[in-house]
C-alpha cells in the first residue's frame, strides 16, 4: 500500500496555510509532482516523509502512521526522502555520510557500511567516497542525497526536485535509477521539467495552492493538451489548462 495522506492542514507560523485538508494516495509505480512554485510541494512531500507534522490529519502507510512515536520509527524506515537542500555532514567523507544516513534509518553499521558502496556506485559518485562532503560541488551534493535516499531500501521514495543542478548526462544516469528503483520501491519526484515524462512516470499528480488539481495516469495528463498540438509541448498545455499563474 502506497502513501495515504488524509485531511492533512500545514501551516507555517500559524498564518501561512499552504496546504488545507488535503487528501492524496500516492499510487504505486513511479508518480511525478508538477506545480507552480509556492503551490506546496515540497511542504506536501516533508509531510509525507514525517519531516514536518501536520497541524491535522492523518499521514499512514501500510497502516503504520506518523502521529505516534512508537510508529514513526517503523514509518521513516520505510520511507527515504530527498528535501531540495542536501547538506555536507561536518567532518564526515562521502561514503560515511551515506552510511551514517543507514545508520539513522536503523541499519546496523556494518549493513549501513556496506551498502553506502553500492548506493554510491548507483549515482556515479564511488570514486569520491574518500573525499570530504564539504568539498563537493552542488550538483555532486545532489547525488550525495539521491545515495543517502538509496542506502537503506525503502519502499517508497520521495525526491523533491532530485536533477536540479545535474548535468545533462547526470540527469540521463538519474532517469535510468528511477527505472531501476521502481522495480522494488514506489517513487515519487517533484519536478518542473516535464521533458520525457511520458517515458519516465506512470502517474501525475498537479498541486496548485494546496489543493490537488489532477491526479490520475500521465494519459490522462496528456489528454488534456489539444490533439492539434506537437507532441514535445503536450504537457506544457496541459499544466497550462490546470494551474493559475505563478505571477
Amino acid at each position: 500500500m502506497p502513501i495515504e495522506i488524509t485531511d492533512c492542514s500545514f501551516s507555517y507560523r500559524r498564518n501561512i496555510r499552504v496546504l488545507n485538508k488535503l487528501s492524496l494516495t500516492f499510487p504505486r509505480g513511479t508518480t511525478v509532482l508538477l506545480g507552480p512554485n509556492g503551490a506546496g510541494k515540497s511542504t506536501l512531500l516533508a509531510v509525507a516523509a514525517s519531516a514536518l507534522r501536520p497541524d491535522a490529519g492523518r499521514v499512514r502507510l501500510n497502516r503504520i502512521g506518523t502521529s505516534s512515536r512508537s510508529d514513526l520509527k517503523k514509518y521513516r524506515r520505510k520511507v527515504g526522502w530527498l528535501p531540495q537542500l542536501v547538506q555536507p555532514v561536518p567532518g564526515l567523507k562521502v561514503r560515511e555520510q551515506v552510511a551514517y544516513a543507514g545508520w539513522l534509518k536503523g541499519m546496523a553499521r556494518g549493513a549501513a557500511w556496506d551498502a553506502a558502496q553500492d548506493a554510491l556506485r548507483r549515482v556515479n559518485l564511488l570514486d569520491l567516497a574518500q573525499r570530504r562532503s564539504s568539498e563537493l560541488s552542488g550538483g555532486q551534493l545532489r547525488r550525495l542525497g539521491i545515495a543517502q535516499v538509496l542506502v537503506h531500501q525503502a519502499e517508497v521514495v520521495l525526491m523533491d526536485e532530485p536533477t536540479a543542478g545535474l548535468d545533462p548526462r547526470q540527469r540521463s544516469v538519474f532517469r535510468e535509477l528511477v527505472s531501476d528503483l521502481s522495480e522494488s520501491a514506489s517513487v515519487v519526484i517533484s519536478t518542473h521539467q516535464t521533458e520525457e515524462l511520458a517515458n519516465v512516470y506512470d502517474s501525475v499528480v498537479v498541486l496548485d495552492k494546496g489543493e490537488v488539481r489532477l491526479q490520475g495516469p500521465v494519459a490522462s495528463f496528456f489528454a488534456l493538451a489539444p490533439a492539434e498540438v506537437e507532441p514535445e509541448r503536450r504537457a506544457e498545455y496541459a499544466y497550462a489548462r490546470l494551474v493559475t499563474s505563478e505571477d
